[in-house]
């Protein structure tokens, strides 16, 4: 992403670059053909008006880039600033990798109908770890994995990726939609648009679902004491 958005920086400077200095050229040429004009046979009226135009156009496009640029600049501004909000927000996303930690890992599987699944886990090298068939309803589902593999071991924590291919009662092939959740914690704004960081997974902003904002629990309320530290007692009655 970071490498695209230089490319696509350098590319607008060469042609702003490109644009000035044929505007440039252009009022040197103009300047010129005043200077060294015959007076017995001046420019014509009318290719005097289009190049005026011309020069006006050519201005003005000029300013144009230059008022673009600066709405860019206030909109990335504003991405930026609306992803941070998302630091420390439990989301849910398009994607099929996600973490395995303490000894689970959640995807969310979306059918359009009832389907036959075949999954496969993945490793971060591509390698299947765990297959499994399993039948799946019209709508969306949590699909949970243990981290054990299919040949009885136990995986170690990193990411891992889910694939799901389907088929429906009559044997056509069904789309299955894969999300993730997690706890979005940082984000990149180096690049042309703002990354979330959940977990290890880097994701934009088009791609959330739902957002969860975590509530902090406050802590219960201490029981007042005395100055000395003692519990303060009831007098005793006395009787009459």
């Amino acid at each position: 992403m970071a490498v695209s958005g230089i490319g696509a920086s350098s590319g607008q400077a060469v042609s702003r670059q490109t644009l000035a200095t044929n505007f440039e050229a252009f009022l040197t040429l103009l300047t010129t053909q005043l200077q060294h004009q015959n007076p017995l046979e001046p420019l014509d009226t009318n290719q005097f008006t289009q190049q005026l135009v011309s020069f006006a156009g050519v201005e003005q496009q000029l300013r144009t880039n230059d008022q673009l640029e600066s709405l860019l600049t206030l909109q990335k501004v504003g991405y930026n600033v609306t992803a941070l909000g998302f630091v420390g927000a439990h989301v849910t996303v398009d994607g099929s990798t996600t973490e395995l930690r303490d000894g689970l890992a959640v995807w969310y599987l979306s059918s359009p109908s009832t389907a036959s699944a075949h999954i496969e886990i993945q490793d971060k090298d591509g390698n299947a770890v765990y297959t499994e068939t399993k039948a799946l309803n019209t709508g969306t589902a949590p699909f949970q994995w243990n981290g054990k593999t299919s040949t009885g071991t136990v995986a170690p924590a990193g990411t891992y990726k889910i694939v799901v291919t389907a088929q429906d009662p009559s044997g056509n092939p069904v789309a299955i939609g894969t999300s993730f959740s997690g706890v979005v914690d940082q984000v990149d704004v180096s690049g042309e648009e703002p990354l979330l960081l959940i977990g290890s997974t880097l994701t934009t902003m088009d791609k959330i679902r739902s957002v969860q904002r975590l509530v902090e629990t406050p802590p219960p309320a201490e029981t007042p004491e005395d100055p000395e530290g003692e519990e303060t007692e009831e007098p005793e009655e006395t009787a009459t």
